[in-house]
């Protein structure tokens, strides 16, 4: 059963009955997944940006969008309009099944993995994720990288409050740790 099949059929009317909730349409629920990486490196290496963009496009599956520096600052030997990221908005059916690979795959391959935070929440139900190797995805082959690079995954969820995003995310299966 894919995860947005299990939303639909089991999770959603648990999350009604657990959250006592009266509509379905309160029931929070997953909105976007934007996967991104900042690229200091950018600036000095070009090939850095190129493999970023390859990478992020093998594991999202879908295209990605470079982002620019709105200003110039001379200290990080930054100009105005000079790539400085890469990112993804994941929405719909892409969405639930980069959640899948993500949660089922990759963070168990997570070398000493005892769960993710429970804390990274933002106070409006949203879930941000830092993930410091690309290499825990099986779509990346190691011996194709040039250099290990970590990304952050934010998942932005229509719940009102950190509790009912933290419901949502357990009950697809988000292995958060106990502390």
């Amino acid at each position: 059963m894919s995860l947005k099949q299990r939303y639909q059929e089991v999770i959603l009317p648990k999350l009604l009955k657990d959250l006592n909730l009266k509509n379905v349409h309160e029931v929070p629920r997953i909105k976007k997944v934007t996967v991104n990486r900042g690229l200091g490196e950018a600036a000095q290496n070009a090939k850095a940006l190129e493999a970023s963009i390859k990478e992020l496009a093998q594991i999202t599956g879908q295209k990605v969008i470079v982002t620019r520096a709105k200003k110039a600052i001379a200290g990080f030997k930054i100009r105005q309009g000079m790539p400085i990221g890469v990112a993804v908005t994941l929405r719909g059916n892409r969405m639930y099944s980069f959640l899948e690979r993500l949660i089922n795959l990759a963070l168990p391959r997570i070398r000493d993995f005892r769960g993710v935070s429970p804390k990274s929440f933002d106070g409006r139900g949203n879930y941000t994720l830092g993930v410091k190797e690309q290499i825990i995805f099986p779509e990346i082959s190691y011996d194709k990288i040039d250099a290990i690079r970590g990304m952050d995954i934010t998942i932005v969820t229509s719940a009102r409050s950190d509790e009912g995003g933290r419901a949502l995310l357990r009950e697809m299966g988000m292995p958060f740790r106990s502390n």
